[in-house]
């Protein structure tokens, strides 16, 4: 089943180098991509040797990092694009072939025969070379679904270890991506992989919808980055699959490195992770509402589905607003070492929302209040106790 086998080819060094902000430095791509190896993906996949001499440098360096992720590089289903990519030295090559009308008309202006052709040629080639190899077509949802499977077909027959199908442009469904998806796995033996980018929102969605139907691998980037709005989101993808299997995930990634990766990327490339990413967003665990808050404090699973202790991370209950409860209150009062009685924290309570319907609270102003409360109810004790003892005597 592949929701329990699947592999992530991890793209920021290839996709996420087509995201507006980024140039990485040949260090920094080491940096990058000996984190994704500390992670635990199963592939890199780097920029084309063939786009630029630094590219192909960096494909050198990272293939002889002795990484334990393998080492790919995406190309042009060209010979001459396949010979350079060979001579670096990575573990396999994905090659591409635009396959709708739009490209064939608009981009390279090749039929379909000729796509073929130069398939075979070029995985043959590849394969006795030793390497792994995948041929994917671009565009594949708005190409022609009986042009796509005659093209699987022969790649499949030929030996290619993986077909790719890529969303280019975002179009797809869910519903698409897992038709789609299926009846490519009645046609080929070979694995098959998944490439989806989020121009309307539905890359993660796509991701698991491609591994329900019996795809095999996942391309994703740190923080979803790459062409325009970019493709599957590492950290989303992560968050889908352990919602499905929180042990295989917890036992093939080392997912405290989550946070770590994430904020080395968005540094690099100059944006902030988002408030709400998946994970490591700052609001991903925090807790407003009051009856949330005492679900929350009674057993998290109530309102979490993710765990942030597996992450490295911790949640937070949110108490300096009008809608917060008496038991997030009285857990911040046990917190502070603040030692007050149920009714005595819910005049509190009381108090502090009455507050914040006048104006924005801080944690600072709650903490404030609880200790000057506290200050008093516990010297009006003292006051009595000290007039009863003085009677008596």
């Amino acid at each position: 089943m592949s929701l329990d086998q699947f592999a992530i080819i991890e793209s920021t060094l290839r996709e996420g180098e087509q995201f507006a902000n980024a140039f990485f430095t040949s260090d920094q791509k080491v940096e990058i991509a000996r984190l994704l190896d500390a992670f635990g993906v199963e592939y890199l996949e780097l920029t084309s040797p063939a786009a630029s001499p630094q590219s192909r440098k960096d494909c050198q360096r990272i293939a002889s990092l002795g990484l334990k992720a393998k080492i790919l590089t995406h190309t042009r289903c060209h010979m001459d694009d396949a010979k350079l990519a060979v001579d670096t030295g990575v573990d396999g090559i994905d090659v591409v072939f635009g396959t709708s009308s739009y490209l064939r008309e608009f981009s390279h202006g090749k039929d379909i025969p000729y796509i073929i052709e130069t398939a075979i040629e070029v995985v043959e080639f590849i394969k006795s070379q030793g390497l792994e190899v995948r041929f994917s077509s671009e565009d594949s949802f708005r190409s022609d679904l009986v042009d796509l499977l005659t093209i699987y077909r022969t790649v499949d027959q030929v030996g290619v270890n993986r077909v790719g199908i890529a969303d280019t442009v975002g179009v797809a469904s869910p519903r698409q991506v897992y038709e789609l998806v299926r009846t490519l796995r009645g046609v080929v033996h070979c694995d098959i992989e998944f490439h989806g980018h989020d121009d309307t929102g539905c890359a993660i969605a796509n991701a698991y919808a491609a591994l329900e139907a019996g795809a095999t691998h996942v391309d994703t980037s740190v923080l979803g980055i790459g062409e325009r709005n970019g493709i599957t989101p590492l950290g989303g993808f992560i968050a889908r699959m352990y919602a499905h299997n929180r042990e295989l995930v917890r036992s093939k990634y080392n997912l405290p490195l989550l946070r770590e990766v994430e904020n080395l990327v968005a540094s690099l490339v100059g944006v902030d992770v988002p408030f709400n990413n998946y994970i490591t967003g700052y609001t991903a665990f925090t807790h407003k509402a009051g009856i949330h808050a005492k679900a929350i404090l009674n057993n998290p699973s109530t309102y979490e589905i993710l765990d942030p202790a597996d992450f490295g991370l911790t949640r937070y209950i949110h108490v300096a607003h009008r809608l917060t409860g008496w038991n997030a209150i009285k857990q911040r009062a046990e917190q502070l070492r603040l030692r007050l009685t149920d009714a005595q924290v819910k005049e509190i309570t009381a108090h502090i929302k009455a507050l914040a319907d006048e104006k924005p609270l801080s944690l600072d102003d709650v903490d404030a209040l609880l200790r000057e409360y506290h200050s008093t109810v516990h010297g009006a004790v003292v006051g009595r106790r000290d007039q009863s003892e003085g009677v008596t005597g």
